[in-house]
């Protein structure tokens, strides 16, 4: 496939609340119907800058469309909105196929790739069929148009990546995505230790949490990159062991001093980290003009573009970072806004009918905005972004969670949600992020021969590993691998490549730190995993 002028489109349209409005050239780069102007304007690097103005009337979408016939055989990788569900591939070219962000093509020699750099003030997508590459701008404020008034809004920036025959599909698209991220923030040790999620799942104490720190920090050789020990979901005030709850942020019974237990985990030899919800109120007495709507078990979510509600956030990150945590995990913030999970989205992000209270901006631009106050408000704390959109968080946070749950309680989960995640998103670790395709849960559920695979992928992977396991059920056999793989993943690697990615969803042929590996995913004793316990 070769390159197109993504300079001349044939088609642009725009969605009012009244419908779709074909515009119509004015100019090289310039797009005009009645009010609303569109511009594309060249920037360095096959760039091309995408502005608005529609003083007048709130618009939905911006669509641009480039003809151009498709005539070799391809396969095309894309992306997703937030983290992924195990459904990444290469695959034929699907017209229907809504790829977020980012779409790559490689016909048998060369990869090609065309995108939005991260940070855009738009969801942007892309769809490819025989006849052309048709692009999507969201610019929606909730379920309704964006009012900019006077306000010009750089929509996105377009980027366009031409391979070449000397390189892999996997070496390309880490370059394509250099491209996409110029300024990626990341963390400046490798990540590693213990999360107590996938063995406690929000049921645990201030002891066990010292239980469980001394376990990861006795696994650790390391002196100068010590593991964290992050308390997950289950200490807050309205936990009650588990459910996901929001503020405030204090710690229940079971948890009676947060700051004082991030000392003492530091005794251990570990560095603490922290889970929270920032959107979510769990506390009756929150302000109602703060509340955007509340949930089916009367919590309250917060709307992100009140006045005061991003200070009380700023305030609550910056109290947990002054507590001790070294990492704070945000979850839950996709869900919050959008109402829905990355894999229902497709071409529409927003399922809810609330309104947020400032009409003015784009849902991107309000994710934007709460993602930079939550990253300024963490100080020297590194940051874990998990339900957090992609592209969005790029350049902003350290870590982000690129797969959907794995598991303590199915194996089938864990090699469906992980390995794809690990493999299909590794383009994006360490040049938009350092990429957490999540936990190994060690339980007696999971069987340990696969489960000691996927850890000693993630340890030899380059990118971070985080272990749930209950130090009462670690048998001599699981610490002396935990010592081995903390070992490695405490020691700066060069990134995992899937080298059969392009044959199947779940890679087995992997080249880690040099050497090629093989793993097995599947076990014939598994037998078959019914649908309620696929979920676990």
């Amino acid at each position: 496939m070769t390159q197109l002028n993504m300079m001349h489109p044939n088609d642009i349209r725009v969605k009012t609340e009244q419908g779709w409005r074909r515009l119509t050239q004015l100019e090289t780069g310039k797009w005009i119907g009645g009010t609303v102007v569109v511009e594309l304007e060249p920037e360095k690097s096959a760039a091309l800058r995408l502005r608005l103005n529609s003083p007048v009337e709130p618009i939905l979408t911006i669509k641009i469309r480039w003809s151009k016939r498709m005539e070799s055989k391809l396969l095309v990788l894309g992306d997703h909105w937030e983290r992924a569900y195990g459904d990444l591939e290469w695959r034929g070219i699907v017209p229907e196929r809504v790829m977020p962000w980012y779409f790559l093509t490689n016909d048998g020699s060369v990869t090609n790739g065309y995108g939005v750099r991260t940070g855009p003030s738009a969801f942007c997508s892309w769809q490819l069929d025989r006849e052309g590459i048709t692009f999507t701008a969201d610019v929606r404020n909730g379920a309704v148009g964006v009012s900019l008034s006077d306000r010009s809004l750089d929509v996105a920036v377009l980027v366009a990546f031409q391979g070449n025959e000397e390189e892999s599909a996997f070496s390309a698209a880490k370059r394509f995505c250099q491209m996409m991220c110029p300024q990626p923030k990341l963390p400046l040790q490798p990540v590693y230790g213990g999360n107590n999620w996938y063995y406690a799942y929000g049921n645990s104490s201030h002891e066990q949490i010292l239980e469980d720190s001394a376990f990861i920090s006795s696994l650790a050789s390391s002196e100068d990159n010590r593991p964290f020990m992050v308390i997950d979901d289950g200490w807050q005030l309205a936990s009650g062991g588990g459910g996901c709850k929001g503020a405030p942020w204090i710690g229940s019974d079971m948890f009676p001093d947060m700051a004082g237990l991030a000392q003492a985990m530091k005794k251990t030899g570990v560095r603490p980290g922290i889970w929270c919800r920032p959107l979510m109120s769990s506390d009756p007495n929150v302000p109602k003009e703060w509340v955007r709507y509340s949930t089916s078990t009367k919590d309250s979510v917060l709307d992100p573009t009140v006045p005061g509600v991003l200070e009380f956030i700023a305030q609550s990150i910056k109290e947990m970072s002054e507590w001790g945590y070294d990492l704070i995990k945000h979850d839950f913030s996709t869900y919050d806004l959008l109402g829905g999970w990355g894999f229902a989205m497709k071409s529409d992000v927003n399922f809810l009918a609330y309104p947020f209270s400032d009409s003015s901006k784009t849902t991107a631009e309000i994710v934007l905005n709460l993602y930079r106050t939550i990253a300024e408000a963490s100080g020297d704390s590194l940051l874990i972004g998990c339900n957090t959109i992609s592209h969005l968080a790029a350049g902003l946070f350290e870590i982000q969670r690129t797969g959907d749950d794995t598991s303590g309680k199915s194996w089938e989960r864990t090699r469906y949600m992980g390995v794809n995640t690990l493999a299909f998103r590794m383009p994006q670790h360490n040049t938009f992020y350092s990429h957490d395709a999540d936990c190994i849960g060690i339980t007696s559920d999971v069987p340990w021969d696969l489960n000691k695979q996927w850890l000693d992928l993630l340890a030899g992977s380059g990118t971070p590993l985080f272990v749930s396991i209950d130090p009462a059920i670690a048998t001599e056999e699981h610490k002396a691998a935990l010592r081995v793989s903390f070992d490695i993943a405490s020691r700066e690697l060069p990134p995992g490549d899937p080298l059969d990615w392009m044959e199947t969803t779940c890679p087995s042929q992997w080249l880690l730190n040099g050497k090629q590996t093989t793993f097995q995913w599947n076990n014939e004793d598994i037998g078959n995993v019914q649908d309620n316990e696929w979920w676990l």
